[in-house]
C-alpha cells in the first residue's frame, strides 16, 4: 500500500513538472508585463480580420467605391490638386466628414454617375454623348463648387465676428488678463468661426508653437484682409516687445473704421443694383398703369369716330 502511494505521488509530481515545462516553453517567445500591455494598445485591427457583416455600410461599400473613383479623379486632375483642396478645406474650417481624399472620390463618382444619367437621358446618339459630357463636367466640378461656397460663407462669418471678438479681447487684456487667458475667454464667450480659430491658435501654442507661428498659421487659413492685418500687427508687436494692449486698442479702432467704410461702400452700390430690376419690372408696370387708360380711350375714340 505504501509503495502504491509512493508511485502515485511520483506520477503526480512528474505530471506537474511536465505541465510547467510545457507552459514555460510555449510562452518563452511572448512579451509580458508592460511590454505586453503596450503591444495590445498599439495593435490595430485589420479590416480583413473583421467579418464584413460587422462593418458599417460606409466601410463596406461607400469607402471602397470612393477609393476607386479617387484614382480616376486623380488621373484627370493636374498636379497639386490635393494640396489645393487642403487649402480650401482650411478656408472652409475642415468639416468633420470632408477630407481631400473623399472630395477626390466624390469628384470621380460624380463624373461617372452624371455622365451615365446624361447618356440615359439623351440616348445612344450624338445628343446623348453631349449630355454625358456636360453631366461628367458638372459631376467632376460640383464638389469643388460646394467646397468653395462653404469656404466663402465661413470667411464672411469670420469677417463679421472678428470686430466683436477683437473688442472683447481688448477689454480682457486692458482689464489685466494675460493674452493667452484673454484668447481663451474670447474663444469660450463667442461663437462662430472666429471662436474656433482662436481655440486652434491656443492649442498650437500649448503644443509648443510660438505665438507668432500660431498666428501666422491663422493668417494662412483665412482670406479676410482685416484678419491678416490683425495677425501682422500682433506678430510685429510680439517680436518687438510692444505692449499688446495698445496694439489691440489701435486694431480695434481700425476695425471699426473699416466696417464703417465697408457699410458705406455697400450703401453706394445699392442704386446701381436696383437699376436693372426697376427697368425690367417696376417701370413697365408703371407705364401700364399710367399710360394704359389713356391708350384705351384713344383706341375707343378712333374706333367709334372712324378715324380723322
Amino acid at each position: 500500500m505504501g509503495s502504491l502511494l509512493l508511485i502515485v505521488g511520483l506520477v503526480a509530481i512528474g505530471g506537474a513538472l511536465a505541465t510547467i515545462v510545457i507552459a514555460v516553453a510555449s510562452g518563452a517567445g511572448e512579451t509580458t508585463g508592460v511590454a505586453r500591455s503596450l503591444e495590445i494598445i498599439e495593435k490595430t485591427i485589420d479590416k480583413r480580420e473583421v467579418s464584413k457583416s460587422d462593418l458599417p455600410l460606409m466601410d463596406r461599400i461607400v469607402l471602397p467605391a470612393l477609393a476607386k473613383t479617387r484614382s480616376l479623379a486623380a488621373k484627370l486632375s493636374p498636379n497639386g490638386t490635393q494640396e489645393g483642396l487642403g487649402r480650401r478645406l482650411d478656408l472652409a474650417g475642415n468639416p468633420g466628414t470632408w477630407t481631400a481624399e473623399r472630395i477626390m472620390g466624390a469628384k470621380g463618382a460624380g463624373l461617372l454617375v452624371l455622365a451615365l444619367i446624361g447618356l440615359v437621358l439623351g440616348g445612344f446618339s450624338l445628343r446623348g454623348l453631349l449630355f454625358a459630357t456636360i453631366g461628367a463636367a458638372l459631376g467632376f466640378f460640383l464638389p469643388d463648387l460646394l467646397l468653395m461656397n462653404a469656404g466663402q460663407k465661413r470667411q464672411e462669418e469670420l469677417r463679421l465676428g472678428l470686430a466683436d471678438a477683437l473688442d472683447m479681447l481688448t477689454v480682457c487684456v486692458e482689464a489685466g488678463q494675460g493674452f493667452d487667458a484673454a484668447l481663451m475667454q474670447v474663444a469660450k464667450a463667442t461663437t462662430g468661426p472666429i471662436a474656433g480659430e482662436f481655440a486652434r491658435v491656443l492649442s498650437e501654442i500649448q503644443i509648443g508653437k510660438s505665438r507668432g507661428e500660431a498666428f501666422s498659421s491663422l493668417a494662412r487659413r483665412t482670406t479676410v484682409a482685416e484678419a491678416k492685418t490683425f495677425v501682422s500687427a500682433l506678430v510685429q508687436a510680439d517680436r518687438l516687445g510692444l505692449p499688446i494692449g495698445a496694439v489691440l486698442r489701435e486694431q480695434s479702432n481700425q476695425m471699426r473704421l473699416v466696417r464703417r467704410q465697408r457699410a458705406e461702400e455697400k450703401a453706394q452700390k445699392v442704386p446701381v443694383k436696383i437699376l436693372f430690376p426697376m427697368l425690367l419690372f417696376i417701370f413697365p408696370a408703371l407705364f401700364i398703369v399710367i399710360i394704359g387708360p389713356g391708350a384705351i380711350r384713344i383706341v375707343d375714340t378712333f374706333s367709334s369716330g372712324g378715324g380723322f
